[in-house]
């Protein structure tokens, strides 16, 4: 074995710079991605312009307010959604041992859109019209997360309850999620059937996840709870190793499995439950994107969970772009196109078997 100056095995070397070299890229991969997302619409903009509004240049007033106040905050909030999506599905997968976890496959996505429709046609904490652009305004974010965190928790427990009766199989994690997903979506349904009409347009336009619905006022809520919950998480990236060895595996590590379960689904649920609160149901991304990467850099979650948040970003944004430009003039949401790419994959993972 070869070993270099500060004798670690060069091998090991080997192995970290590659995983940091695939962060590295995903990361400038991503800032190319922005500046171009910023550039394409109705109205193109030219990239060199895009540039020079954003170092604070002044070419054009009318391109400024568009890049300023429509498409940067659309592409910042598509870049932290995914960050946040992917990353709750990557840690899913590794506390509940299940190639098929995360917000939206578990149910958990379907009961924060539950809690947020209760809160905003039973509490009135939004603001209705019949306007195809911000058909759902949110008065009071705060009440509309709280109630969509709350019915993603009761989702998560029943999760765990569930799977302490009758064993943690995938098998039973994946019927209980789509068990949950058709009772919070029956849920959604009872509320739209005593909405007047407008408020029927308007909700069920709002269960359409769409990232350009979010302001700089959303976004920085978006921004704070992911960024906290996600550093929160890639902390314990060590402790997801060792559950995914197996819990008696963890527990002889010293790893209190039980309470990082729950603490990881917790925070999941909460990272969960803010982006559906605003954006509404964006499916499949969590599912996707740890294993894109688990299958190019491997499973260590130590580089596993970053390079998914870069990863999420990606998608998701690309995702926000190819819709905005697929029926130009008109906007597609994302959750739309994230559907279409995600079934495919969530078939062939059931056809392809659990094993991870």
């Amino acid at each position: 074995m070869h070993f270099n100056g500060g004798g670690v095995p060069l091998e090991y070397t080997r192995y970290i710079k590659r995983k940091l070299a695939f962060i590295g890229g995903s990361i400038i991969l991503l800032a190319c991605l922005l500046v171009v997302s910023v550039s394409m619409g109705a109205a193109n903009i030219p990239l060199s312009d895009v540039v020079l509004t954003l170092v604070g240049k002044t070419i054009s007033k009318q391109f400024e307010i568009i890049i300023w106040n429509i498409r940067l905050p659309q592409a910042f909030t598509a870049m932290v959604a995914g960050c946040g999506l992917a990353v709750a599905g990557a840690v899913m997968q590794a506390i509940l041992r299940n190639p098929l976890g995360s917000p939206f496959t578990l149910g958990i996505s379907h009961a924060a859109g539950f809690g947020a429709a209760f809160s905003v046609m039973i509490l009135g904490t939004g603001a209705m019209s019949s306007m195809s652009v911000g058909a759902v305004t949110i008065s009071n974010p705060y009440m509309t997360t709280l109630m969509a965190f709350f019915f993603s928790l009761v989702a998560a427990g029943i999760i765990i309850g569930v799977s302490k009766i009758r064993g943690a199989s995938p098998e039973t994690m994946v019927l209980t999620g789509i068990a949950l997903a058709s009772l919070f979506t029956a849920g959604t349904m009872l509320l739209q059937f005593f909405a007047d009409d407008v408020q029927l347009a308007a909700m069920v336009f709002w269960t359409f996840g769409d990232a350009a619905r979010a302001s700089w006022r959303e976004l920085g809520l978006l921004v704070v709870v992911t960024g906290v919950a996600s550093a929160y998480l890639i902390a314990n990236a060590w402790n997801y190793n060792a559950i995914d060895a197996g819990d008696e595996t963890a527990k002889g590590l010293g790893v209190r499995v039980e309470q990082i379960r729950l603490l990881g689904l917790f925070t999941c649920s909460l990272i969960t439950a803010v982006i559906v609160s605003f954006l509404g149901i964006i499916g499949f991304v969590g599912l996707v994107c740890p294993h894109i990467v688990r299958r190019l850099i491997g499973g260590d979650h130590r580089f596993l969970m970053p390079a998914t948040l870069v990863v999420g970003s990606i998608l998701l944004l690309g995702s926000d772009t190819a819709a905005r430009l697929i029926l130009t003039p008109h906007l597609l949401p994302v959750s739309v196109l994230t559907a279409f790419m995600g079934a495919p994959v969530f078939i062939y993972l059931i056809i392809r078997g659990y094993r991870r």
